[in-house]
């Protein structure tokens, strides 16, 4: 008969080392309770793991582009405000300018008509959205109009203009004497190419002629912000600069009757322009949500494939963690009652 003997703390260690695995295998399987998804992917499923990297990148990448969209649709949307609220400062503008042109407005309700609707232009169209000017084209960082205080570029502009085609300043008691043929003549060389030519990023505007282009799906495209310089935008603020400062001059009655009828027909004309965006951001505004629509099925149908490929069964998965559980207190359990055991013990 042989003799042998175990050690307390040889058992102590393998009940340890058992403990530590078993921790280890609860971890990954509380993470796969919480995921619902296989602890290690390629362990599980080998070869296919690439399909499964395959449609978590594609549906990492729709989620990025749809929440892209999402922002996109904000700026179209508070676009859309601002040309409505630009439109209707147009209206106003408009209503007294036909009223002057009838003799029914006073030069001086007319003046600050077109001050107020320089001011409303400006107002909206420097007012920054999630901190970006929305018509600022691609220079979303910097204001893209101009004001037309005194000693402003565009004032500055507008004076050098009358003095230079006229040989004298708005306040000269000479503008009295201007005529009808005159003041068309200024408008038509002096003043349009300070707001429909050269000089208006010159003076004016700090916007880019180039819009923002987003990614509205996988193989999809398409314009999604309007720019402050839109002929609209120069025509309303041509009629509402000319009026608001020369009202307020020395100008004859004949060449105020003929700045109001031109400024008749450069509102109009930027009323429609300005329609003409909103209808076109509305149907920028119906493509980004139809393809935000097509992609959220895509979503839904590569997180199926995902989940049917690394899922795995919850309540087999919580029964695994129980049992996990109940094996490592059982662990400590016995650990510690190991550890109470001494020859000092046994032989007392």
């Amino acid at each position: 008969m042989k003799a042998s003997f175990v050690s307390s703390l040889s058992v102590s260690q393998a009940m340890r080392y058992s403990t530590m695995r078993t921790s280890s295998d609860l971890v990954k399987a509380q993470k796969e309770l919480d995921t619902g998804k296989v602890f290690d992917s390629g362990l599980a499923l080998g070869a296919r793991t690439v399909q499964t990297v395959t449609f978590a990148r594609d549906l990492e990448r729709l989620n990025g582009i749809v929440d892209s969209n999402g922002l996109v649709s904000a700026r179209l949307t508070a676009t859309q405000a601002a040309l409505g609220q630009i439109a209707g400062a147009a209206q106003e503008f408009l209503g007294v300018l036909t009223a002057s042109v009838s003799g029914d407005a006073a030069a001086s309700v007319t003046r600050d008509s077109g001050s107020s609707a320089l001011a409303a232009l400006t107002s909206i169209l420097n007012t920054p959205i999630n901190g970006e000017y929305i018509f600022a084209g691609i220079n979303t960082d910097v204001k893209p109009l101009d004001g037309f205080a005194a000693g402003s570029p565009a004032k500055t502009a507008f004076d050098a203009a009358f003095q230079t085609h006229f040989g004298f300043s708005q306040d000269d008691p000479a503008a009295a004497n201007i005529t009808t043929a005159q003041m068309d003549a200024f408008m038509t060389t002096a003043l349009e190419p300070q707001f429909l030519g050269a000089g208006w990023q010159a003076n004016w505007s700090n916007a880019t002629d180039q819009t923002i282009v987003s990614r509205i799906a996988l193989k999809e495209t398409s314009e999604t912000s309007v720019s402050g310089n839109d002929d609209g935008i120069r025509k309303l603020a041509m009629a509402a600069a000319a009026i608001s400062d020369l009202f307020d001059s020395n100008l004859s009655a004949a060449g105020k009757e003929a700045l109001v009828n031109r400024a008749v027909g450069l509102v109009g004309e930027a009323i429609s322009s300005i329609a003409d965006l909103q209808a076109q951001t509305g149907v920028v505004e119906q493509r980004v949500d139809a393809a935000s629509e097509r992609m959220k099925v895509q979503v839904d149908l590569f997180e199926l494939s995902i989940i049917e490929t690394e899922g795995v069964d919850p309540y087999e998965a919580a029964n695994r963690v129980k049992e996990l559980l109940s094996h490592i207190e059982t662990s400590y359990a016995l650990t510690a009652r190991i550890q109470q055991l001494s020859l000092l013990r046994f032989l007392g």
